[in-house]
């Protein structure tokens, strides 16, 4: 088997990987990219809501917070400057009964502390007016929220990795490794099996990246997160999209509840709803659920018809905590779990593709301060 080395290795070509992949190209070091799949972005990237979330849930401190919302500003700016796909369409999130009511000036103030100040909470006549069809006491105004076409955006991380001297190679899945003084070899199977020899290894592996983690020798295993997948499912809803804002329900600590939102061709959809025993992988849709999706969304959206629910698609999102718990992005670098050269994204679950670029950011940052 032979042996390469690179400067950096990435595992893992999702939208996150690419993006932290570019990130460290940008920087002028020499970045190879695995990826296990045939193609990037096959898994948790392109089985998502495509949704360009404000901020406004998340622990303000944390990192799901501080990133998606410096992420939200250098997406939007990357999509105007690169010519990818998107809209802005706003968001409202609906509040039924008083005590949902009452939630929502929790919930703005939450966004407040995370550096969202654009929110406004509304009537439930303003929200009807914003879009007809919709039923709700109140509702909060998010004007910043949109939609985005994901495969669009990688393909564009992806052009400007390569412009930057960096390599991409599918079908190169990790199947072991070790610390070796001061680099890293990572075998890679495929094909052509080979080893490869990184002073830097930065593993973007998504809903395996726990996994691929404990494949290499030297990484103290205790300081791996253990990651569990959640599996949501979206149900497409045929004809032309009924709203063009996105419209959530109050969130759950675990899950954003199933919500409408709809794609840059109109094509509407509800979900992702959470599901906590389906093993890794799995990513049918059980036509049986329409019933639950259409009992759920018309708490907000009496008029819906079921019949035009069909079962769209599934996705799964990598936790790191369980039922009922709210999880965040865990970016462990040398100071965090005592090995040089190594950098491990965990749980990095919604709002990932939001924060994307600035992850990169976040990493380049990390790799700048322990550079081997």
């Amino acid at each position: 088997m032979m042996t390469e080395t690179v400067d950096v290795l990435v595992i893992g070509a999702g939208v996150v990987g690419l993006a932290v992949a570019r990130a460290l190209a940008l920087t002028g070091r020499e970045v190879v990219c695995v990826e296990r799949d045939e193609a990037f972005g096959t898994e948790t990237s392109s089985r998502n809501s495509e949704v360009i979330h404000a901020g406004i849930y998340y622990r303000p401190g944390g990192l799901r917070a501080q990133l998606c919302v410096r992420g939200k500003t250098l997406l939007y700016e990357y999509c105007r400057a690169h010519g990818v796909a998107h809209a802005q369409c706003e968001k409202l999130i609906v509040a039924i009964g008083a005590d949902e009511v009452a939630r929502l000036a929790h919930l703005k103030a939450t966004a407040e502390q995370n550096g969202v100040f654009d929110l406004s909470i509304i009537s439930g006549f303003e929200a009807g007016r914003l879009e007809p069809g919709v039923r709700c006491d109140a509702a909060i105004h998010s004007p910043s929220s949109g939609v985005i076409d994901s495969h669009g955006l990688m393909l564009a991380l992806l052009g400007d990795f390569e412009a930057g001297g960096g390599a991409l190679a599918l079908t190169s899945s990790v199947v072991g490794g070790r610390s070796s003084g001061d680099l890293f070899e990572i075998d890679i199977g495929g094909a052509e099996p080979t080893t490869l020899a990184a002073k830097l290894v930065v593993n973007c592996a998504g809903l395996y990246a726990d996994k691929v983690a404990r494949m290499i020798g030297g990484l103290d295993s205790a300081k791996v997160p253990a990651q569990r997948p959640a599996k949501g499912v979206y149900f497409a809803y045929s004809g032309r999209a009924p709203f063009s804002r996105l419209i959530y329900p109050l969130s759950a600590a675990d899950s954003q509840g199933i919500h409408y939102t709809r794609d840059l061709g109109g094509q509407a959809r509800l979900g992702p709803d959470i599901s906590w025993d389906a093993p890794l992988g799995d990513y049918s849709v059980d036509e049986a659920r329409r019933g639950d999706f259409a009992r759920a969304a018309r708490r907000y959206w009496p008029d819906l018809e079921s019949e035009r629910l069909h079962p769209g698609y599934a996705g799964q999102r990598p936790k790191t905590t369980g039922p009922g718990e709210e999880g965040d992005f865990l970016i462990l670098g040398p100071a965090e779990h005592g090995t040089p050269g190594y950098i491990g994204l965990y749980g990095i679950e919604s709002p990932g593709l939001t924060a994307s670029l600035a992850i990169g950011e976040f990493v380049a940052e990390i790799a700048a301060r322990g550079r081997g």
